[in-house]
């Protein structure tokens, strides 16, 4: 499972809005669309960030272990 993949799963399963994602990690709607959607990879700072808010590891999301 890719980036894009993990971060949308995990955000339906604590039923947020996209917007509301985005807001809780410092970048716009649109940007967290663009991930989401896979049209944009998030640099390090953003993954982070990311892997913070839903309580997951880097790897998790990343895709290199089903371990959250």
């Amino acid at each position: 499972m890719e980036i894009h993949e993990r971060i949308k799963e995990l955000r339906k399963e604590r039923k947020e809005s996209q917007v509301k994602v985005a807001e809780a990690v410092g970048i716009t709607p649109r940007q967290y669309q663009r991930f989401e959607a896979g049209e944009q990879k998030p640099g390090f700072d953003n993954l982070c960030a990311l892997a913070d808010h839903f309580g997951v590891t880097l790897d998790y999301l990343a895709g290199r272990t089903d371990e959250r």
